[in-house]
Parts: C-alpha cells; structure tokens; sequence
C-alpha cells in the first residue's frame, strides 16, 4: 500500500508523488495533463510542511492550467483526485489520507463540527476525511482510540495514523491526522482552522486505519463483510473485485445490499438484474453476458463504481451515479433531486457505517 514518502524522505516526497499522481490519473481518464506550474499548491505544501521556498518548483510531473480545469479548477481539486484510486494500483493508502485532509485546510474549527460548511471538531474533522475515503469511523475520539489497530511510538507512525492526546478517564481528548516528519493535520480548537503543526509532546495513543502491507487487511474486511449479510462464499469475490478496482470493499459490499439483499436471481420491475441490479445493456457494456452470475457481476459493478468515483470524486457522488446515471449527476451538479437516489444514497452510506 503507497503511503506518503514512500518514494523518499518524509513528506516532501509524499507531496510529490501526489503531484505525479494526479497528473498520472487526468492521464488515465483521457485528460491531457499538459504543462504548468502548480505554484499555488506546491507554494502552500512546502508553507505548511516549513520546506525551503521553491524546493517543489523544479518537479517535473507538475501540473498546469489543462490539470486544473480537468481536475475542476483548482489545487484544491486536483489534490481531491487522490481521494479515490490515485495512488499505486488504486489501492487505498496514507497518501490518500493525507491529500484529503490537505483540502480542509482553514475550515473554521467548530465545536461539535463534521462538515466544511459549519466547520470541524477534531475527530469530526477526521471522520470527514476518511469517509470521503469510503472509510467509516466513529464519531468521537475516544470512540476512534479503539478502532485500527496500536502503533508504539511515532517513531513507527506513517502517514495516515490516527495520533491522539489529552488522555482522560474516557479516553483522548484530541485527535489529528498524522503526515510525516513530526507533523500533524488536525482541528485544534476554537479559534484556529484546519492547520498543520508540529507534534510537540508524544500522542497518548497512536492507531493504523489502514493497513501499510501489500494489501489491505484481508480478515477484518472479510470479518466486515460477513458482518453486512455478504454470504461466506461471496465474501472472496467482494473483497477480491474491489481491491482490484481500487474500492473499499464494504462499498462494493453495501451497493449489493442495497440492490438485491445479496441475491444472486433477483429481478427488479424495471429490469435490472442479478445480486448487483445491472439492466442489461450495461452488463452488455461491462462485458457481463450473464448478470445473474455474481463472478461476472461483482467486477463489473466494481469497475463502474470506481469509473464513478474517478468521474466524481466523492462517494455519495458515485453512489448517486449508480443509481440515476453518471449523467444525471453530471447534469444536476450533485445528487439528483430524486426521492429515490437521495434515499438509496443515504441507505447505502449508512449500511458503511457512515453517517
């Protein structure tokens, strides 16, 4: 799994990897990356990370005006490309993370906060982050303490870690988003924004959400699948067909429940068939000649999810997408003003635990 600095030394190699990234992926959707500079994004990684002035500049995978107008306008959006698939293979990793957690960056703290639009608390603000990554966590930081697993020391932490201070009788007071080289992102408290800072005393706790080996956790997805009401022969073809697709596999998991109750025969009045609901011509589309037959279905609907989240960005987004069409979302800027999809939105999100 590609986590940031993994191509150098802590993270201003991370940053430039992200830079290469998202060029790598306008390239794969058939954008033209084209030539450019970059400058307001890298000029405020290197403030941010306290990097010497212009030691970004001379990168050569940088991306110019055509990178941005693709990537909807601004460093900000380019950077939110890495939320889904841009990393090595499209496997969810720290990078990811920690691109996402770049785009909040001066929203407003707010007590009790989880959304950009009113501002954040800490473990709101991290809980924002990770589900735009598909990724459910709890609401508080004592609550995310106890999820992932241990890390002993931030000498070991990678980018992506939970890291967490305050201790109290009920646990961490406080919780930031570990990026490399003793540094933090994170919501601090009333009167300050989403910033980075140095880490000036050791964290209380130290947790790993995502796993930094090959792949991700192969039990605790299957243990969260089983979980959902995914039937053990299936779990595999779930877990295999999104790893490969570059999607969290309880997304994968949550479409189907919510399509079919994980019915391998089932029919819907306006056609769709099978355990993931395809209507005929796109199975036919996606290369599936029997949508009845989960092993020809489960991929094909991992591939179009991670289509839609590349197209997107944002998993309510793709969910919509899956639902009304890529090109109603496209039309309506958002989620359609269906009763449907905005209620098959919410349900999907909510059998991923995420609120």
């Amino acid at each position: 799994m590609t986590v940031l600095g993994a191509q150098g030394q802590g993270p201003l190699a991370g940053v430039e990897y992200a830079v290469s990234s998202i060029q790598s992926r306008l390239e794969t959707i058939s954008y033209e990356a084209g030539k450019g500079d970059f400058q307001a994004a890298l000029a405020a990684a290197e403030s941010a990370l306290e990097l010497p002035g212009g030691s970004m500049s001379s990168q050569s995978a940088l991306a110019g005006p055509a990178t941005l107008s693709a990537s909807g306008g601004t460093p900000s959006s380019a950077f939110a490309l890495l939320a889904h698939g841009a990393g090595s293979g499209g496997a969810l990793g720290g990078s990811q993370v920690v691109a996402d957690a770049m785009r909040y960056l001066g929203v407003p703290y707010q007590w009790g906060g989880t959304s950009p639009k009113t501002g954040f608390d800490c473990s709101g603000f991290v809980q924002h982050v990770f589900a735009d990554l598909g990724v459910p966590l709890p609401r508080t930081s004592e609550q995310q303490a106890q999820v992932g697993t241990p890390v002993a020391s931030l000498a070991q932490a990678v980018p992506g870690d939970l890291v967490f201070f305050d201790p109290g009788p009920s646990g961490p007071g406080h919780v930031g988003i570990y990026i490399g080289n003793g540094k933090m992102v994170d919501a601090p408290h009333t009167g300050t924004s989403v910033q980075v800072q140095q880490i000036t005393s050791p964290p209380c706790e130290i947790r790993r959400i995502l796993s930094t080996g090959g792949g991700s956790n192969g039990s605790s997805q299957a243990a969260a699948l089983a979980g959902m009401g995914v039937p053990y022969g299936l779990v595999p073809l779930f877990v295999q067909s999104a790893t490969r697709a570059g999607i969290p596999p309880v997304m994968l998991a949550a479409v189907a429940k919510a399509e079919s109750g994980f019915n391998p025969m089932a029919v819907s009045s306006a056609g769709a068939q099978g355990i993931m609901q395809l209507m005929p011509q796109t199975a036919a589309a996606h290369g599936v000649s029997d949508p009845f037959d989960p092993a020809q279905a489960v991929p094909a609907a991992a591939s179009i999810l991670a289509g839609n989240l590349a197209q997107f960005g944002s998993v309510p987004l793709a969910l919509a997408a899956y639902n009304a069409g890529a090109g109603a979302v496209a039309s309506y800027g958002g989620i359609p003003p269906y009763p449907q999809t905005q209620a098959y939105v919410q349900r999907v999100m909510g059998y991923m635990g995420v609120p």
